[in-house]
C-alpha cells in the first residue's frame, strides 16, 4: 500500500531495553518499559495482520499476538549479552510469522508501511516465513511441529549460545517433536522453548478433543527442565524465562495463557487462531488510543478476483473439499447410526473445516474422531480401522492437506505392507489460492504410489469439480485397499458439455475407476489434464478451436492407471500437452511421458506444472507459476509449431 502510514509508531519501541537474565525480578522502571514495549508489539501485530481480513487473504494474529511478551523480554535479554544467544527467532508454527515480520521492521529490514501488504501477492510477506524470500527473515518455518530438529543442530554448532524456540500446543501435538526432545536431552542441548500454551487450534481446544494431553508433562518426561508461567502476568514470566535462560541444558518455558488474551470479541475463541477482523481490529486499536483517521487505511483495502472469464465451465463454483465431506455424508446417511459407527471411522487432524470433515462431525458424530496435528498417528488409525476389511465391512477416512502427504509415506508403505483399507482426502493440492504458500504447496501426490507394481493396491482420484466428486467418493467408497483423492483450497467451476449449458458430470453421469475421459476431440494433438487444472485447459482449449486449431482435451481423474483405450487415441494424435498444478519435477507429466514412449507411441510432448517457489497471494499464484489459460495456450502452440 502506499499513501499511508503505519498507524503504530515502532520509534516509540524501546529498543535500549535491556534485561540481564541472572536477576530474575523486575524493577518498577524495567517492567514498565518492558509492558510499554510488549503493547506497541501487539498494537503493530493487530494493525496489520488485520490487513489480511480487509483483502480477503486471511492471516493469523492470535498467535504473534500472544507470544508478544515472550518475545519482547527475549529482545531485551540479548541486548544485555548477544554474545549468549543465536539472535533468530526460531518458531515451529510459521502461520505466526507476523512475529517475524515485525522484528525485521525493528531491525530496519522493512519499512513498517510495507507491512500493510501482509499476505498480499508479491509483497515478499506471504504466510509462513521463508529464508531469503522477506528481508530480515532468518529462517524457514517450513510445516507445523518440524523446527526443533534443525534448532538441535543449530545448538550442535553453537554449544555456548542459547538458541531460541518459540513452540506451541498444537506444534508440540507433532510426533517429530518428540525425536528432537530425546536429542536436546541427551546431548545437553541449550535449546530454550516458549511454548504458547492457549489450549486453541484450528479446530478446536485440545484440552477436549486431546485429553491426557498435557505439554509441561510431556516435556519433562523427555527429560527436559520445564517451568510453567502465566503468560498475561509479566513478573510470572520472566522469572520463569530467567531460570529456563540460566539452565545449562534444555529447558522450556510452558506459558499458560488465555488465547488473545484482552481482545474483545476473540479471546479464548477458536477463531482468534486466525486473521482478526478489521472491526474488532478498529475497536481494540481505538480503545488503545489510536484516531479514526490512523486507522482510515482499512477503508482503502480491497479484494482482488481473477478477472479472467472462462470458456466451457460454469460462472457458478463448488468448493470440492466441502463436497468431499458432503459426499461421504451421503454414504453414511444410508446406514443406521449404530452401522455407521462400527463401519465407518473418519478421523481429523484439527482441519476439519478446511477438508471437510467440519460436516461429517455435525450430521454424523458416531464416524467422527476428533483429533490432533498428528498426521501420521491419525492415518495409522485410520489404516489400522480398515486393516483386514474387504472395503464392505469397515473403512478409515483420513484427511489432510496435500502438502502434509509428504509426511505419511512411510505411514502409507506400512497400511500397504498389512493390506489395510482406507479412504484419505488430502486438500489444498496445487498451489491455487494459497496465501499460506510455498511450504503448504501440495506438490507431490505421486508420492503416495509408491508401492511395487504387481503388488499395488492404490488409487490416486483428483475429481475435476463438484459434481464428478460426489460420483468419485459414491463409486468408490466401498473399495477394498487404499484410495486418496485430492482437491484444492481454491472453488472450481462446473465442466459443461460442448455447446450446451449443461454439467457434463450432472444427471446420471457415473465415474470408472481408472478411466480417461474425452472433454473435446481434437485432431491436431490433445491436452491431457485433471483437477483444477482441467478448466483452465478447457478454456484455452475453446480459445485455439476458435482461432482454428483444432486441440483435443482429456480429463484424467485417475492420475496413476493407464487406460489402454484413451491413450492410444491421444498417443497416435500429433502432440501431447500435460497440464497440471502439482510439481512439474515429479507429477503426471513425468509419468505420462515414460508410458506414452512404453506403449510405442512417439507424439510431441511437452509437461507444464508447478516449478517454483510461491508469490503469496490468492489466485495470482496459478498465474505466477505460469499456467494461466494463456500461458496454456502458449505451451500448446508452442508443441504444435514443433519448438
Amino acid at each position: 500500500m502506499s499513501g499511508f502510514k503505519f498507524p503504530v509508531d515502532l520509534g516509540q519501541f524501546k529498543k535500549n531495553l535491556s534485561l540481564d537474565p541472572s536477576n530474575p525480578t523486575l524493577s518498577a522502571d524495567q517492567k514498565k518499559d518492558l509492558l510499554h514495549n510488549i503493547n506497541i508489539f501487539r498494537d503493530a501485530i493487530i494493525a496489520f495482520t488485520a490487513t489480511g481480513a480487509a483483502r480477503g487473504v486471511s492471516g493469523h494474529t492470535g498467535g504473534p499476538y500472544d507470544t508478544a511478551p515472550e518475545v519482547c523480554v527475549l529482545l531485551a535479554m540479548i541486548a544485555n549479552n548477544k554474545n549468549d544467544f543465536i539472535d533468530t527467532f526460531f518458531d515451529e508454527a510459521g502461520h505466526r510469522v507476523a512475529t517475524q515480520y515485525l522484528l525485521s521492521t525493528l531491525e530496519g529490514h522493512l519499512e513498517p508501511e510495507h507491512l500493510l501488504n501482509y499476505r498480499d501477492a508479491n509483497s515478499k510477506l506471504p504466510g509462513h516465513p521463508e529464508l531469503g524470500l522477506t528481508p530480515g527473515v532468518k529462517f524457514s518455518s517450513g510445516r507445523l511441529g518440524h523446527m526443533w530438529g534443525m534448532v538441535n543442530g543449530i545448538a550442535m554448532a553453537n554449544r555456548d549460545k542459547n538458541v531460541i524456540l518459540l513452540g506451541s500446543d498444537g506444534s508440540q501435538q507433532e510426533g517429530n517433536d518428540a525425536e528432537a526432545a530425546r536429542i536436546a536431552v541427551a546431548r545437553n542441548l541449550k535449546v530454550k522453548l516458549f511454548v504458547d500454551n492457549n489450549d486453541v487450534t484450528i479446530a478446536g481446544h485440545p484440552s477436549q478433543y486431546l485429553k491426557g494431553y498435557d505439554i509441561a508433562n510431556t516435556l519433562k518426561g523427555h527429560g527436559l527442565h520445564v517451568v510453567r508461567a502465566q503468560g498475561e502476568n509479566i513478573d510470572s514470566l520472566y522469572g520463569a524465562m530467567c531460570e529456563v535462560i540460566n539452565y545449562n541444558g534444555p529447558a522450556a518455558v510452558v506459558v499458560d495463557r488465555t488465547m488473545a488474551a484482552g481482545i474483545e470479541g476473540i479471546e479464548g475463541e477458536t477463531h482468534a487462531h486466525d486473521v482478526i477482523t478489521v472491526d474488532i481490529a478498529r475497536k481494540y486499536l481505538t480503545k488503545r488510543g489510536y484516531s479514526e483517521q490512523a486507522l482510515a487505511f482499512y477503508d482503502q483495502i480491497k479484494g482482488r478476483s481473477n478477472p479472467h472469464e472462462y470458456l466451457g465451465c460454469s460462472k457458478d463454483k463448488g468448493a470440492n473439499r466441502s463436497i468431499f465431506g458432503e459426499a461421504v455424508n451421503g454414504i453414511l446417511d444410508g446406514l443406521s447410526k449404530e452401522e455407521a459407527a462400527r463401519r465407518v471411522m473418519v478421523i481429523d487432524s484439527d482441519l476439519a473445516g478446511s477438508t471437510g470433515l467440519k460436516a461429517i462431525a455435525s450430521k454424523h458424530p458416531e464416524s467422527f474422531v476428533a483429533s490432533g496435528v498428528m498426521e501420521r498417528g491419525n492415518f495409522s488409525a485410520a489404516a489400522g480401522f480398515g486393516f483386514g476389511s474387504n472395503g464392505k465391512d469397515r473403512q478409515g477416512v483420513f484427511s489432510t492437506f496435500s502438502a502434509f502427504l509428504e509426511m505419511c509415506i512411510s505411514e502409507i508403505t506400512m497400511a500397504r505392507l498389512n493390506h489395510c483399507t482406507v479412504l484419505s482426502h488430502f486438500s489444498h493440492s496445487g498451489v491455487d489460492e494459497m496465501a499460506d504458500n510455498t511450504c503448504h504447496f501440495g506438490l507431490n501426490h505421486f508420492f503416495a504410489d509408491n508401492g511395487l507394481i504387481e503388488a499395488d493396491d492404490c488409487s490416486l482420484y483428483f475429481p475435476a469439480d463438484g459434481e464428478q466428486m460426489k460420483a468419485v467418493i459414491k463409486k468408490i467408497f466401498w473399495d477394498r485397499g487404499m484410495r486418496f483423492v485430492f482437491s484444492t483450497r481454491s472453488k472450481v467451476p462446473y465442466i459443461l458439455k460442448d455447446g450446451v449449458d449443461e454439467k457434463l458430470y450432472g444427471g446420471d453421469y457415473q465415474f470408472v475407476p481408472g478411466k480417461e475421459e474425452v472433454i473435446r476431440t481434437g485432431t491436431a494433438g490433445y491436452v491431457v489434464s485433471y483437477g483444477d487444472m482441467l478448466y483452465r485447459s478447457l478454456d484455452a482449449v475453446e480459445r485455439l478451436r476458435k482461432e482454428g486449431l483444432n486441440v483435443g482435451l482429456i480429463n484424467k481423474p485417475t492420475l496413476n492407471v493407464v487406460d489402454q483405450e484413451t491413450l492410444k487415441r491421444y498417443g497416435e494424435s500429433p502432440f501431447v500437452v500435460v497440464v497440471e498444478s502439482i510439481s512439474q519435477k515429479t507429477g503426471l507429466g513425468s509419468r505420462l511421458g515414460t508410458t506414452l514412449l512404453q506403449h510405442g507411441y512417439t507424439p510431441k510432448f511437452k509437461a507444464i506444472g508447478a516449478v517454483k517457489d510461491g508469490c503469496g497471494g490468492l489466485f495470482e499464484q496459478i498465474n505466477f507459476q505460469g499456467l494461466s489459460p494463456e500461458n496454456i495456450a502458449e505451451a500448446i502452440k508452442s508443441v504444435a509449431a514443433g519448438k
